[in-house]
């Protein structure tokens, strides 16, 4: 694996480019079939408007799959074993979904890098397989993280709009309020180590769970 500070072919704007195709909604690893659980805390009433929503969004960013994840892509990224952080990561999903989420989105993710660098990056979660990614790629960490978490909080706003429902302007709304927090997120992981993983979002990891036994649902978690 290539030493996370080899510089990326074609400079910072080149990794830029590179972080936005990969973080893009457009980038096919089906995002938009996850909700995280929000479908059943929507389905319950617990998320019920826009300020309901960046609520809940901020909690998981700090306190529960956002943080866990951004520690785990950083420590992906500083590894020379992988799968050593890959099996962490399975073993930390609260819910049979959200390891099916991140395990397939691991799999579509490192499955089209691979078919355009022609390296495989075999089975991985998301978050390692993003980070695993980056590190060969020689792309900055802080940049990777920040997009990263700036991604997850913009599928789920995208699934609130479906959901709720809220308008457009709602949701780009709570994405730019929340981008700070993105920020400060991605700045602390970058100089974290597996030791900070920890969440208490106990109620995103219920609705995670209670999705399963979901009688109608248009997510796959």
């Amino acid at each position: 694996m290539s030493h996370p500070d080899t510089p990326v072919t074609g400079g910072p704007l080149t990794a830029q480019l590179t972080l936005a195709q990969w973080l893009s909604p457009a980038f096919p690893v089906g995002a938009f079939s996850y909700s995280h659980g929000l479908e059943a805390a929507i389905d319950q009433g617990i998320v019920t408007d826009a300020a309901g929503m960046t609520c809940w969004l901020s909690g998981v960013l700090r306190d529960g799959g956002g943080w866990s994840d951004a520690v785990l892509l950083a420590a992906a990224y500083h590894t020379d074993d992988p799968a050593e952080i890959d099996a962490l990561a399975r073993a930390l999903a609260p819910s049979s979904e959200r390891l099916m989420e991140t395990a397939l989105q691991g799999a579509a993710f490192a499955g089209t890098v691979g078919a355009l660098d022609g390296r495989d990056l075999g089975e991985l979660t998301y978050p390692v397989a993003v980070g695993t990614a980056a590190a060969r790629h020689g792309l900055p960490l802080d940049q990777t993280l920040a997009m990263y978490l700036h991604g997850f909080a913009s599928n789920l706003v995208s699934a609130a709009i479906r959901l709720v429902p809220l308008g457009q302007t709602e949701g780009q709304r709570i994405i730019t309020d929340l981008a700070p927090l993105c920020a400060d997120l991605a700045e602390r992981a970058a100089t974290s180590t597996p030791d900070d993983l920890g969440g208490c979002a106990w109620a995103a990891d219920i609705a995670a769970m209670s999705h399963e036994t979901q009688h109608v649902r248009l997510f796959r978690s």
